[in-house]
């Protein structure tokens, strides 16, 4: 399945998977520290950016897992494993690319699909739904709206804990992406269920942002009992999309991450 993609730099390749109502540009900020070391790969996932969204069956999880199972296959190199590093749901879809085998490495940002329980589950789709209506009460007046700092910074800070970093044309890109995505909706009913682990021996990271509002980092505690071999780390003063809000650490997480195994011993400091 071709989806809408960039491919900068050379070396290892590495996929880079967005979340739910974002786009491939939330990778933006690690190009230049990433494109030295890895062939990195930037990609919309299905009926977000300017990928189309298919038409779904009943197994949405299933069917976008497979989806990027394929695009990561058609842009590796022949002879080549590529790694995979994704935030919130392209988290949840790089851990599962690694549990089916199908990955040099996993690396996840606060990854979705580690919920307590389904309240959990239903409150971090409500937010989303609070978020979505309050943007579309704005209506026509979002652009002007988001010029103002004052209602700017509140609109992202769910999503980022220095909203300060996210730029007008970003957020406004953001925002308009929120309205109008339709996975959103299929939230309560995704299936957050890991395929069967193939290979208990694919390096697997966690990272999760302290100041997460989305996916709180309580959630964080069930990423080790089906993938013991996870290296976890909390980000202190991160929030849901941490690359934007420490572009130099999250690079470094994703560069360990990927290394070629045998010199994984490499440690990151997620002191921040």
């Amino acid at each position: 399945m071709t989806l809408s993609h960039d491919i900068s730099g050379s070396g290892p390749t590495l996929v880079l998977v967005h979340g739910i109502v974002h786009r491939r540009q939330a990778w933006d900020s690690l190009l230049d520290q990433l494109t030295p070391y890895r062939r990195v790969v930037t990609v919309d996932l299905p009926g977000h950016g300017e990928s189309v969204l298919p038409e779904l069956g009943p197994d949405v999880m299933g069917q976008l897992i497979d989806d990027v199972s394929e695009f990561v296959k058609e842009v590796t190199p022949a002879g080549e494993r590529a790694h995979v590093a994704g935030n919130s749901l392209g988290g949840w879809i790089a851990l599962s690319l690694a549990a089916r085998g199908d990955v040099a490495s996993a690396t996840a940002l606060s990854p979705a699909g580690f919920f307590v329980n389904h309240l959990d589950q239903v409150r971090a789709i409500n937010t989303f739904r609070a978020l979505r209506g309050t943007a579309k009460l704005m209506g026509d007046g979002l652009p002007r709206a988001l010029r103002y700092k004052l209602i700017r910074y509140p609109a992202l800070a769910a999503f980022f804990a220095h909203p300060s970093h996210v730029g007008y044309a970003a957020a406004l890109a953001d925002c308009r992406s929120l309205v109008s995505n339709e996975l959103v909706d299929l939230g309560l009913e995704m299936d957050f269920v890991l395929p069967p682990i193939v290979d208990p021996t694919v390096p697997v990271t966690v990272a999760w942002g302290r100041r997460d509002l989305i996916l709180p980092v309580y959630q964080a505690q069930r990423v080790k009992k089906p993938f013991p071999q996870a290296k976890l780390m909390v980000l202190p003063g991160l929030g849901h999309v941490p690359m934007t809000d420490a572009p130099e650490l999250i690079s470094s997480i994703l560069l360990a991450g990927s290394e070629p195994f045998g010199s994984r011993a490499k440690s990151v400091s997620a002191a921040g």
